[in-house]
Formats: C-alpha cells, structure tokens, sequence
C-alpha cells in the first residue's frame, strides 16, 4: 500500500509539471498578483539598427536597457511585410492563412477570432492600445478586447493612408496618462510608427541625422520611450511587468532595388528585432529562428494563463532557457503587390538554414552563408520539392473548413449599417489566376519606381521629361498604377482637368480594381462638376475598400449635395459616420446639408441639428476651417451676428483664402451696418473668385458691393 502510495505520489507531481509547466519564477513571485504586461511595436524598424544588434549606425540607449535585461532573439521574423497583417499575426497568435488578413485597409479581423487583448482581459486583465497610424485604425478589428483603444491620428484623412500619422511622444503620452489609472494587472500595447516612410525626425534628431533621416526616426523613438521606462521605474512597474519589445517589418533602404517594404520578403523587410523581458528570467541571447506567432503562446506562458488551442506559434521560454527548439518551418508571405496592384502572390517559409520564396521567378537562399540573399540558389536546385512543403504548409496552417474568399467581407456591425442603406452587395474582385515571369514583383516593381522618379523630376521642375517617362511606363506596361495616378495630378496641376480623367479612366480600364485610381478618379470628377458621373458610378462600383473607407462615401454625399438633393446626401454621410462616427469632414458637410434643409424647412430641428454637427466637427478638430465657416453661416441665418462674425473670422485666421468665409463676413457686417468692413470682403471675395463664378453669381456679387457703396 506506501509503494501504491509513493508511485501515486509521483505520478501526482509528474501530472502537475506537465500540465503546468516547470516552475518559471520563484514561489515568491508565483504568489504574486499576474504580472503586467506591456507590448512595443515600432513600426518599420530595422534591427541593424539598434546598437543592441550593431553599432554600425547610432546608439539605442533605451532599448539596449531593456535588451540588457531581457532575451535578445536574434533571428527574428515577421510572417508578412506590412503593417496591419503583422499585427493581426502578433495579437491573433496565427499567420494570415488562419485569420484571413493579408494587406493594410482592405481587410478585417472578424470578430470571430480571439486577440490577445481577448484572453486577458477574460483573465482580469485591464487593457489598453496606443496607436500611431491609421493603419491600425479600429475599424480593422484590432481593437477587440481593449478597455481602450486609442487611434486618434488627428488631420484630415488623406489617399494615401500610409502618411496618416502621429508621433510617438503623443502615443506615449497618452499612454502614460491611461496607465497612471490602472491598477495591476494589465496590458499596455504601444505602437510608434515613426520610422516609417517618409522619414522626418523631430529636431534635434533631424539635424543629428540629416545624411540618415531613418536612422534620425529610431533615435526619436527610442529617446521617447526613455519616458516611458522612466515612469515604469519610478512606480516599480519595470521589474514586474512582461515587456515584449518587437518591430511589425524592416525597411529594404534600397536592399534588392526595394526603397521601403511592403513588395519584397527579404529579410530586409521581414527580419525584425525581437526582445522579451520576463521578471524573474536571466538576460540572454537566442539564436533560432523564431518568428511574431510565437509572441501569444509566449505569453500564455509567463502569465500562467492557458493557451488557446489555435494558436500556431509556439512558447519561446525553453529558447530563452537555453533549450534548443525543435526545427521547424516558418512561413511568410508579401501580398500587398497582389492585392493593391495585380501583381504576382510571393509566399515562403523558412526552414532551418534554407530559405524558400516562391514567385513566378523562385528563390532559394542559404542563409547561414547568404544571409543579404544575394545568391540564389533556385537554378542549382529542384524548386518542385520546396513548392510541395509551401502547400502543405499553406494546408496545414488555413482555417479549416473555410475557403478563403474571392473578396472581403465584414462582419462587423459598420457593415450591417452599409447593406440597410442599400449601399454595399458583394464586391466582384477580378484576379488573376495564372502568372508568368512577366508578373512576378521583380520585374515589375522597376516600373514602379519609374513612375516615381518621374514625379520627383515634375516636382523639381521638370515637367515634360516627367510626363515623357509616365508616357513610357504607360505604354510598356498597362498594369502600374502610379504611372496613371501620377500622370492625372500632373495634368491637373497644370488645369488639364479634362486630359486628367481621361488618363485615370483609362486606367480603371486595365486596373478595374484598383482603388487609389478610383478614389482619384471620383474625386476628380467632383472638381469638374460632374455630378451625375460621381453618382452613377458610385452605385455601381463595389471595390471591398469601400466598406472601410468614409471618403469615398463623403464623395457620394457632395455630388447628391450639389444636386440640391439633400435626403440622398444624408443617408451617404450616414454610411461615412457608420465607418467613422468621427470624421470631421463628413460631420461638417452633415452640418451644411442639415442648414441647407433648414433654409428650406425652417423644421427647428434641422437647425439644432447642423449646429450640433458644426459643434462637434470643432471640438474634434478645433483647427477645421469649414466647420467654424458652416457654424458662422448658421448663426448668420438666426440673426446672431457677432456669434456669426466670430466663427467666420476665425475660418479666416485658419485659412486667408477661404472664398465661403470672406462672402458669408461680408454679409454679416452688411447685416450688422457696417458698409466699409462688408466692402472690405466682398472686394476681396471679387479679387480672388471672381473668375470663376456664374453670370449670375456675378451679378449678385456686384449688386451686394453697389449696396456696400450706398450712403445711409
């Protein structure tokens, strides 16, 4: 019966250790409340970069602390090369063949899948997100589980949203402020996006660096977050929090003909830095190839918390112990060229010292000699083999029971919103099956960078050399979408409107979903007063970004708007704000179609309405010109003059040649019976408009200075 007793005894232990893990930490910290945890992501950062992995470039001094007392991994690797997947891939635990998101803006993290932010705060962890680019805006889904989730990149949204913004020491400092209210345990993630394209470090960094802008970025950075850990120091959070420093992708600086990321998957762009400091764990270096999916499982780990039985990563405590892992393969992928440009799918995995790239031109890398990439290796060997492992992999790592889909499609309640205004059906995506050689992101990204050195030459006064070499990309190549973009905003400059569209239609012909294209074509459309045009083929076209994106839905609004029907221009500002419920330039064009009802109206409501609307478009944006223009016109409409002058003065010192402000100030000191201040306006109305208005409008505009002129 001992011997019975003694063997249950043991068996007891060896199920408690196998079960939970070996002990991590001493008993005393195991007894502990759950340690924070506090995840960084700069984005685009090297790891040459930092001094902890080279000296060759600047010093890292903040970050280098955090290495000094934590794991280095020096084989780090992203599984994509942009922003958006990188992150899912970090927060979901699994690579986009699972999730299903591939590029920035055109996907969505279902709701259906579990975050990390999920699973902590399931476990009483509160839970914060600071985030500095639009990339990562809420609307993509990586806001599920937080507490909160601030993405607030203040300006006006822009067609390129790689440029939507806001520095680190904002992110930080909010941050900061979040956490001074937060009682353990909780997880913080910071995103800086500094780094990324275009490099414009703050002073004195941007002096310091003025030969190396992106270098000039990652001293900025990691000054700021000195901040951070300063705070973490002085309130005894440094020692006890988890803290996963990591970067989303790297940045080519021209390594194999790429100037920034996104095409290739060299490892200039998808080595990343990777530094993890566990309370209780000895500073150390690892050495395997360890990739972002193994951040989740890595954490489950330290915070004694159970994995979730998807997660495709694995825990990297036996690395950082000094164990040696069990090989295995890694897969990435670079699918921007393909679902932004049509360009080829480049897909991969890495296995031990070989690294696999499959494109319609394949590549083979021994990394262990080669590590720059600068011989392949595909000629010499047989490719076959590599391709079948890349679809077992591919296989083995998909959703099960799902297919990917041809197109998007959101599950998310903005959605619901879109389809009950009758807006959105199911995008119809057309997508190349089959590719050559003539496909692959090799070949044609020359073509691309082209279409952009000729648009540096227009910008340094070299009109018809730019447009010659547009010209030429245009005729060898009818799929490179920056030729035509680039071409349209040449002619516009130059007041070819016309010869613009015409250029830009063309190119929905070869590129039909293409949507920096489209979202340019419609724009320019709206500034030839086409109207009718921006509304036929809105109603058409359905391009899955639409679903994300308030601007093209803002489109809709003004062309209804300027048709005088306003019940039509409401339900399409209404689609923008079930995107962004916080988009100033929808919110204020809501606020003039609601006074423009009014005007006709006089319901009370409408008033209130486009007051609220003007009102909320300046306390979110209080540097917004056409709001304080709209609420001006609104107080001018009830008679309240001096609330009117103010509002539209202040449109004015935030924009001089504000033509709305300069005539809706001249009606009001006419109304207030100030003739020279109201001739003051209208004349400069005159000076800069005058050309461009109707005879009618004309007629009007001479006939309220003649008033003007008037003696009582």
């Amino acid at each position: 019966m001992q011997k019975n007793r003694s063997i249950l005894f043991l068996l007891c232990i060896f199920l408690c250790v196998f079960l939970t893990g070996s002990p991590l930490f001493s008993e005393k910290n195991r007894k502990q409340a759950g340690f924070n945890f506090l995840l960084i992501t700069i984005d685009t950062l090297r790891p040459d970069r930092l001094s902890c992995y080279s000296s060759a470039h600047l010093k890292t001094p903040i970050i280098d602390s955090l290495s000094e007392k934590g794991i280095l991994f020096t084989k780090a690797f992203a599984n994509t090369s942009t922003t958006l997947p990188s992150h899912a891939n970090i927060l979901l635990g699994t690579t986009p063949l699972y999730h299903g998101v591939h590029d920035n803006a055109t996907f969505i993290v279902k709701e259906k899948f579990l975050t990390i932010a999920e699973h902590l705060k399931n476990h009483g962890y509160s839970t914060g997100a600071f985030v500095g680019a639009y990339l990562l805006d809420s609307r993509f889904g990586l806001n599920q589980g937080f507490n909160i989730y601030d993405d607030d990149c203040k300006g006006q949204r822009s067609q390129k949203l790689s440029s939507i913004e806001r520095k680190a020491e904002a992110v930080v400092d909010n941050a900061l402020n979040w956490l001074k209210g937060q009682i353990t345990p909780w997880f913080l993630w910071i995103h800086c996006f500094d780094p990324h394209d275009p490099y414009e470090p703050p002073e004195p960094f941007k002096t310091q660096y003025e030969k190396d802008p992106y270098s000039g970025e990652v001293a900025y950075v990691d000054f700021v977050l000195g901040r951070l850990f300063s705070y973490m120091r002085e309130n005894d959070f440094f020692d006890e929090t988890l803290i996963v420093f990591t970067a989303d992708h790297g940045e080519s600086l021209e390594q194999h003909g790429e100037r920034t990321h996104g095409y290739f998957a060299y490892n200039s762009s998808i080595w990343v830095p990777l530094v993890i400091s566990i309370p209780g764990m000895k500073s150390g270096k690892v050495n395997q190839q360890v990739s972002h999916i193994d951040i989740f499982p890595t954490v489950c780990d330290v915070l004694h918390i159970e994995r979730p039985p998807f997660l495709q990563g694995i825990s990297l405590i036996p690395a950082a112990r000094g164990k040696k892992m069990m090989r295995r393969s890694i897969y990435f992928e670079s699918m921007y060229p393909y679902y932004s440009r049509g360009w080829a799918p480049l897909k991969g995995f890495l296995y031990g010292r070989e690294k696999f790239i499959d494109s319609p031109i394949p590549e083979l890398y021994d990394l262990d000699a080669d590590f720059d990439e600068l011989k392949n290796l595909a000629g010499s060997s047989k490719i076959e083999k590599h391709r079948k492992e890349l679809s077992k992999i591919i296989k083995d790592q998909s959703l099960a029971g799902e297919v990917e889909e041809k197109s998007r499609k959101i599950d998310r309640e903005s959605l619901r919103k879109l389809k009950s205004l009758g807006y959105v059906s199911s995008p119809q995506i057309s997508e190349k099956k089959s590719f050559g050689p003539e496909d692959d992101v090799k070949v044609l990204l020359p073509y691309h960078y082209k279409a952009m050195e000729a648009m540096d030459r227009y910008k340094k006064g070299e009109v018809n050399e730019g447009m010659k070499l547009l010209k030429e990309v245009i005729t060898e190549r009818k799929d490179i979408d920056v030729a035509y973009s680039n071409l349209a905003v040449m002619y516009k400059e130059q007041g070819k409107l016309k010869e613009a569209l015409e250029v830009l239609k063309l190119g929905l012909e070869y590129l039909p979903s293409n949507y920096e294209i489209f979202l340019t074509y419609v724009n320019y459309l709206l500034n030839a007063g086409q109207y009718d045009e921006v509304i036929e083929i809105l109603n058409k076209k359905t391009l899955r970004q639409m679903e994300s994106d308030p601007e093209i839905w803002n489109y809709l609004g003004v062309a209804y708007m300027s048709k005088g029907d306003f019940g039509k221009a409401l339900e399409a500002y209404e689609v923008a704000l079930s995107i962004d419920s916080n988009y100033p330039v929808v919110l204020s064009n809501l606020g003039s179609v609601y006074l423009s009802t009014f005007l006709k109206t006089k319901d009370p409501k409408d008033y209130q309405r486009s007051l609220q609307s003007f009102k909320k478009v300046i306390e979110l944006n209080p540097d917004h010109a056409p709001a304080y223009n709209g609420l001006g016109g609104a107080y001018l409409e009830a008679g309240n003059l001096d609330g009117a002058i103010y509002c539209l003065e202040k449109a004015l010192e935030l924009k001089p040649d504000y033509g709305l402000a300069l005539y809706n100030l001249g009606l009001a000191y006419l109304d207030k019976g100030d003739k020279v201040s109201a001739y003051d306006y209208f004349n400069r109305y005159r000076e800069n408009y005058y050309s461009l208005l109707s005879p009618s409008e004309k007629k009007k505009l001479e006939a309220l200075i003649q008033k003007c002129k008037k003696k009582p």
